[in-house]
This record gives structure tokens, C-alpha cells and sequence, in this order.
């Protein structure tokens, strides 16, 4: 049975999500659909990519993801269908693969040109169910599309390193709903520019000298309880996908507050790591 997943940023209000389900369920009544998130911001290539990157190797070979984020089909807006590491990939040219891209090469690329067979101003529920339901009955990439070999590239993917290999300069790519902030520097890439040095992490006017192996671990268990006061201390942890996080303990942006609120942070802030003499 097919598994095709949803990841758009069209919200729980309208009607958006809910049409394109229906318009599978009437193609393929059989097929199974997961709902990966509605919830990424209006048009935020950079969270998208974050998400699906991180939730598409859980599901299993052969899911077919739909990702509807800036989706309208223009001249520089082209659409895609993509099979990478067994799974299979529609959305708009707009860099939303190149993070995925970055780590895995893909087995093939297909730009869809079945545009003039369908009348549509819904570009996912029309044109991206229609692909995926192929895809999902055994159909090849070819037949909707023509082979391409490369995609838009996504802006700040990549942190910068300067040339005397002491700093470390990355971007706040995502802001998580615990308000923690992920920026775009892998644990991997860190630790071979460290080299075993001391560092000191630089957001904004907050300064962090430690990496945690997880958020607890700020925590003093041999206090009693009620001296402990943990909740709302800043942290930074290398989070489960890998990735250098800037955190809160316990964060509640209604209560204690987060690392975006107390810290001021937002996506595409910068985060600069300077490592230290020995």
C-alpha cells in the first residue's frame, strides 16, 4: 500500500489540506496519507527543508512526499518530481531539496511538464496529487517529466569558516515550537574545525563556553528541588538531527520564555563559533 506524505504551510484553518487529501483518496482509496506538518511559516523554504529532511528516512522506501511550499508555477518557479534514496519528492524548483540534496545525490530529477493537460490556480491539489497518485500506481518519472540534472541551490545552507580555521560563522535555519533555535552547523562539521580547542558560542549578547549532550544535563540532580531554579537557563546541545541548537531549559514562550523570546533570535540571525587557545 502507498504512503504519500503532506508538508505544506497551509495551516489548520482552510480548506487547503483537506482538499488535497480528498483528491487522493478519490484517485487511490487504498493509498495512506501522513501528514508530516501544515504548519511551516508562509512561504519558509529554509523550515521546510529543515522538516522534510528530517522526517522523510522514517518513513519507509518507496513514500512519495508532497511538499507544498511556494508552490505557484511561474517561469522561476518550475515544478520537480525527484527520487532520492528510494523516496520520491514533488514540489516547486525553489531550493526546498537542496538541504536534502546536500547529503545524498539523487537518483533522478524530472522537471513535470504535464502543466498543459491540467486547468488549475491550485498547483498541489492538481498538478502535485496528480504526480504523486502516478508515482503511488507504479508510473516512471519520465512520463511526466523531462530529466534535468541539477536544482536551485538554497541561500545560507552552508556555515562559513575563515581562513585562519578559528571561527565558525552559522545561520539560524529553524525555530522549533519549543522555541529553540537549530542553526545550520552539524555536530560532524563542527567537532573537524574544533579540533579538540576550546570555543566560545556567540548569539547576540549571549555567550555559551559548553556543549551539552542533552537538555538536562544543566541540571544539578544532588540539589534539593526546590533550590534548583533550572527552568529558563540557557543551554547549547547538538539536537537529534545533528544539529548545533541554542535552547532554553523547559522553554515555554508563555512562562520561562524560549531562546528565540529571551535571546531575541530569529531565522537567518547569525550564530558565530571562535575557538580559543589551548
Amino acid at each position: 500500500m502507498a504512503i504519500i506524505t503532506l508538508t505544506t504551510d497551509f495551516g489548520e484553518k482552510d480548506h487547503f489540506a483537506g482538499a488535497i487529501k480528498g483528491a487522493i483518496y478519490s484517485q487511490l482509496s487504498e493509498v495512506r496519507i501522513v501528514d508530516i506538518s501544515h504548519s511551516v511559516s508562509p512561504f519558509n523554504i529554509l523550515e521546510a527543508a529543515y522538516i522534510i529532511l528530517n522526517a522523510y528516512s522514517s518513513f519507509p522506501k518507496g513514500t512519495i512526499h508532497i511538499i507544498g511550499i511556494d508552490s505557484e508555477l511561474n517561469p522561476e518557479n518550475k515544478h520537480i518530481a525527484m527520487k532520492l534514496d528510494d523516496h520520491y519528492f514533488i514540489c516547486a524548483n525553489n531550493g526546498i531539496m537542496s538541504m536534502i540534496c546536500a547529503e545524498i545525490a539523487p537518483e533522478k530529477i524530472v522537471e513535470i511538464n504535464i502543466h498543459d493537460k491540467i486547468e488549475t490556480s491550485f498547483s498541489v491539489l492538481d498538478v502535485f496529487v496528480k504526480v504523486a497518485c502516478h508515482i503511488a500506481r507504479g508510473g516512471t518519472l519520465e512520463i511526466i517529466g523531462k530529466v534535468i540534472n541539477s536544482i536551485k541551490p538554497i541561500k545560507n545552507l552552508e556555515p562559513f569558516v575563515n581562513d585562519e580555521k578559528n571561527q565558525i560563522i552559522g545561520t539560524v535555519i529553524y525555530i522549533d515550537n519549543y522555541g529553540n533555535v537549530v542553526t545550520n552547523i552539524k555536530k560532524r562539521f563542527f567537532e573537524t574545525v574544533q579540533k579538540t580547542r576550546p570555543f566560545e558560542i556567540s548569539a547576540r549578547n549571549h555567550k555559551f563556553y559548553k556543549i551539552y549532550k542533552k537538555y538536562s544535563d544543566i541540571v544539578d540532580f544532588s540539589q534539593d528541588e526546590s533550590k534548583r531554579n533550572d527552568e529558563g537557563k540557557g543551554l547549547v546541545v547538538f539536537n537529534s538531527s545533528g544539529y548545533l541548537e541554542i535552547a532554553v531549559y523547559k522553554s515555554n514562550c508563555d512562562t520561562v520564555g524560549s531562546a528565540s523570546t529571551l535571546m531575541g533570535l530569529k531565522t537567518m540571525d547569525t550564530v558565530t563559533v571562535n575557538f580559543l587557545k589551548p
